[in-house]
């Protein structure tokens, strides 16, 4: 008896012992490609950062540790020299009021085209996709068609146009323009995502009260934090960014902050300053940075919760 029960015991230590082997080999296998996901995120990493790291630190340089020429070291004199100058004082072409007055040239062109855009996208796609307007899925088409039509091909008509209202050569030419491009994309989203609210919501909402406007204020509206969200990030990031609808409708007074930097990076006399281009850089690419890392949680559950899909 004891010697079966000495066998038993021997036949389970060794089961045990299997056990934990294989434990520790699947644990080894399963380190290969967590590994190797690990080195590919570092990589990507880096080669974003590293060229950032050497934009900030060469903004807070001054012109004779630049020449030095040691572009991953840390300033010796941390100096804010470059970012005044960039702000207030740098030339874009003749005249040397620095990125301010361009700075308040795209808050002119950002407000009325974030407005105009996601106003007139989120009524159109709540009536196409709520009120089931006639030939709606022949409009969504065609303005799936324009929303992948290049810039280019569209400019000239857009300068006529622009010639013709009287706008062109300024900040609500620019605005105009970028809300006119946005319409169609906008119009995508917000459509794609009230078609899929609750259709028996909707359906007591119009047998409630039946009204367009009300239904819009009173029920579409308290659902749509997510998405407006969405759209004011992706609108934000997009005008602000811009460069060629800048130069090609801002003239000479309605020039946004990247224009202003473009210009101000080639207007030069003696050399590139480099710690002010940098800092201009890095002044320019702030507001949409700052508005993502403001509402960044809500960018994400808009596009989890099917802001994009479809």
């Amino acid at each position: 008896m004891t010697i079966g029960i000495d066998t038993m015991s021997r036949a389970q230590a060794n089961t045990s012992a299997v056990a934990q082997r294989s434990v520790r080999r699947r644990k080894s296998k399963a380190w290969g490609p967590k590994l190797a996901i690990f080195a590919f995120l570092a990589m990507s990493a880096a080669f974003f950062c590293v060229p950032l790291y050497v934009i900030i630190v060469t903004a807070f340089k001054s012109m004779d540790e630049i020449r030095l020429g040691n572009i991953f070291s840390l300033p010796q004199v941390w100096t804010v020299e470059g970012w005044h100058y960039a702000m207030f004082e740098a030339c874009s072409g003749t005249v040397c009021n620095g990125l301010s007055v361009g700075f308040v040239n795209s808050l002119f062109i950002l407000a009325p085209s974030l407005v105009l855009s996601i106003g007139v996208a989120l009524v159109t796609g709540y009536a196409m996709a709520v009120w089931k307007v006639k030939w709606a899925n022949g409009l969504l088409f065609t303005m799936f068609v324009c929303a992948f039509v290049p810039f280019q091909v569209i400019m000239f008509p857009l300068i006529k146009i622009a010639s013709t209202l009287g706008v062109f050569g300024s900040v609500w030419g620019v605005a105009l323009v970028h809300a006119a491009l946005a319409l169609p994309i906008l119009t995508l989203i917000f459509t794609n995502y009230f078609r899929g609210l609750p259709a028996d919501l909707m359906s007591a909402a119009m047998i409630d009260s039946g009204s367009f406007w009300v239904i819009l204020r009173e029920v579409i509206l308290p659902m749509s934090g997510n998405i407006l969200i969405v759209v004011l990030i992706l609108q934000v990031t997009g005008i602000w960014n811009d460069f060629l609808v800048g130069a090609t409708f801002g003239g000479s007074t309605g020039q946004p902050m990247t224009v202003m930097l473009n210009n101000m990076s080639s207007t030069t006399t003696s050399g590139a300053v480099y710690n002010v281009i940098m800092a201009g850089a890095l002044l320019t690419a702030a507001p949409p940075l700052l508005i993502y890392f403001v509402l960044g949680k809500f960018f994400v559950q808009g596009i989890t919760a099917g802001a994009l899909k479809g």
